[in-house]
């Protein structure tokens, strides 16, 4: 932070997606840095990504298509999301929307998997906000393709907190880092229990 004013959002991208068939953990890092950030997510939430990313056409549009056809009926355009803040090991995230011309900005509450979905739909940049870097376990590039594979490997077992101890060299990962004990991401958009996806 600097001179007391609102932490800066950060331009990131998706650097990877590990996935088993009951978790995932989508990596997403700077584009000006070297600062990674793994967030867990549900195993549907990042087939959704990684659908739209591989260019599969999927033969109805599934809910993030659907998503995105509704925004773009309503006569609006995906501007950015930004992975805002973690509090309580729970991501918070907003859309922000406008008219193409950028008139009548909306922001919209998300979870992050939901958010990043859209962004691939649209095309529209990425952020974090800084504060969530500061609070969370970062990794820092390169992560060799042999350490994702590992994480894919390691997705069947591990739980979050062990995968980020391994790839630190063994540091002990403490609690409040931005994971929940169930591997998958306990983001905003519902309060309860019933989050697990």
């Amino acid at each position: 932070m600097t001179h007391g004013h609102e932490p800066a959002d950060v331009e990131v991208r998706i650097y990877s997606i590990a996935t088993s068939l009951t978790e995932s953990i989508i990596f997403l890092d700077e584009t000006e840095g070297s600062r990674i950030l793994p967030i867990w997510i549900g195993p549907m939430e990042a087939q959704a990504i990684a659908v739209r990313l591989s260019g599969y056409p999927s033969p109805r549009p599934m809910t993030h298509d659907l998503l995105f056809s509704v925004i773009k009926t309503l006569g609006l355009t995906l501007k950015k999301v930004v992975i805002s803040d973690i509090v309580e090991n729970t991501y918070y995230s907003s859309l922000f929307l406008a008219a193409p011309d950028g008139s009548g900005q909306r922001v919209v509450d998300s979870r992050p998997s939901d958010a990043v979905a859209l962004a691939v739909r649209f095309g529209c940049p990425i952020f974090i906000n800084e504060r969530v870097f500061e609070k969370t376990q970062v990794l820092s590039k390169p992560i060799t393709e042999d350490e994702v594979l590992k994480f894919k490997h390691d997705l069947k077992n591990l739980k979050p907190n062990d995968i980020i101890g391994q790839l630190l060299g063994g540091a002990s990962a403490g609690p409040q880092q931005g994971e929940e004990d169930e591997g998958t991401e306990e983001e905003k958009g519902e309060d309860e229990d019933d989050e697990q996806a």
